[in-house]
């Protein structure tokens, strides 16, 4: 069954359960209405037969009073204990005086065999007499009216429930109609047709799971191909140191490379083996931080110390490339980050404006806007903005770069660490990378 029948369905059953037990209560309701009303009339009418009754008006002329209506009453006297006027049949009235007190006032049902009444008790003149007026009216009368008051209510409550099912079910269309896009949308997902992708129109929460979807299309596509470049890259950067200790070892083995030419390739098959090793240790740790949990241990960490320990660190390299490192910290920054891996991941970034910088890099520390930014800039010739977009991609070097993973991983570990980074252009002419993270 589809969701647009099953909402509709739902609101009309709850709608009619809602309805049947308010009908429920009104019909109750009703008939409380309709015997407290009749009541008051009775009341009315008895105050004004009274005014009459020292009179001599017949009381077979009362009816005249009120439109001819057929009244139903009687009079009690309590000193002779005798009904003095009665338009009433005499074995209903001698029922009524054995079963109820005819001086208890706030009686309002009195009943005779299957039939009930509604019945009013006035004192005439009950200072002077010991008289009641009791007029009464038969229940089956109210409850005609109130079949015919609930009868035109049932009627307005169909009608409403027509028109609230109907409106129930242009609502649940407008509402359903987008996700079944969006499954739609979904499927072209599922067999990678990301250029087939279109957005879908809704608002509220399901406005933002179509975001949400629409994301995820972008960002699978983005990561389908960055992995298809990855194992170009990967096996072109493995191949080649490969196909270089190949050459050299088949040449020593073939007698090519003697003495000094074999000590030489010798060395470069123990540097390529070295290369070959660092990139693959740098594979498996981007695959840990992918994939493995238990590899990231958070603590509290000062910020400013892990500044210091990087800049420590980058000395040498800064010593021997001659450029000088500045640094500037806020002392008070603390943030909960595993302290080796994101100290791994400064040091990639910092070694990697060393590199590029002509005298100096510069590194910062401040907090700004309930963030903690870390900032790390050079005054090299900084980087073309056609490579900006991919430069933390894995395998994608830049002059003077190395393995192509470094930046690679120290996005991971930043992204592990709940931040963020960044690549712009320097104010000192070089490239500026911005690392943020939320307090």
């Amino acid at each position: 069954m589809k969701l647009q029948t099953q909402l509709t369905i739902a609101f009309t059953t709850l709608l009619i359960i809602i309805m049947s037990i308010v009908s429920i209560m009104i019909y109750s309701l009703i008939l409380d209405v309709l015997i407290q009303n009749e009541r008051e009339q009775l009341q009315e009418k008895g105050d004004i037969l009274i005014q009459f009754l020292m009179s001599e008006v017949n009381i077979n002329n009362f009816g005249q009073l009120f439109g001819d209506e057929s009244l139903q009453l009687f009079i009690y006297d309590g000193n002779t204990e005798q009904v003095v006027l009665s338009t009433l049949p005499e074995n209903l009235i001698q029922y009524w005086m054995e079963n109820y007190d005819i001086n208890k006032y706030d009686q309002p049902l009195w009943k005779a065999g299957d039939e009930r009444y509604v019945v009013s008790i006035l004192p005439i003149y009950p200072d002077l007499l010991d008289q009641e007026l009791v007029l009464v009216t038969p229940l089956d009368d109210l409850q005609e009216v109130q079949r015919d008051l609930f009868s035109r209510l049932i009627f307005i409550f169909l009608i409403g429930i027509g028109i609230i099912s109907i409106l129930s079910h242009y609502l649940t269309r407008r509402l359903v109609t987008p996700l079944t896009k969006l499954k739609y949308q979904l499927k072209k997902i599922e067999k990678r047709k990301f250029d087939e992708v279109k957005r879908v129109k809704a608002t509220g929460e399901i406005k933002e799971v179509e975001q949400s979807v629409y994301d995820m299309a972008n960002e699978l596509n983005r990561y389908i191909q960055s992995q298809h470049h990855f194992f170009q890259n990967a096996s072109h950067e493995l191949k080649t140191p490969l196909m270089t200790i190949q050459g050299y070892a088949e040449g020593i083995r073939d007698g090519i490379f003697e003495k000094e030419a074999s000590d030489r390739g010798l060395e470069v098959m123990v540097a390529e083996i070295n290369r070959l090793k660092k990139i693959i240790n740098e594979m498996i740790l981007l695959a840990k931080l992918d994939s493995e949990e238990n590899i990231y241990k958070e603590e509290k960490v000062k910020m400013a110390d892990v500044i210091i320990s990087t800049v420590d660190r980058a000395l040498p390299l800064a010593s021997e490339k001659q450029v000088k490192i500045d640094h500037y910290v806020e002392t008070d920054v603390m943030l909960n980050v595993d302290t080796e891996k994101l100290l791994r991941a400064m040091m990639n970034i910092v070694s990697n404006g060393i590199r590029h910088a002509t005298s100096k890099v510069v590194i910062r520390l401040y907090k700004e806007n309930q963030q903690v930014k870390i900032t790390v800039e050079d005054d090299g010739e900084g980087i073309d903005k056609e490579m900006m977009p991919q430069l933390f991609q894995r395998f994608i070097k830049g002059k003077n770069g190395e393995t192509g993973l470094g930046l690679a991983i120290s996005r991971a570990i930043i992204e592990r660490s709940n931040g963020s980074i960044s690549v712009n252009r320097s104010t000192l002419g070089g490239a500026q990378f911005t690392i943020t993270f939320q307090l």
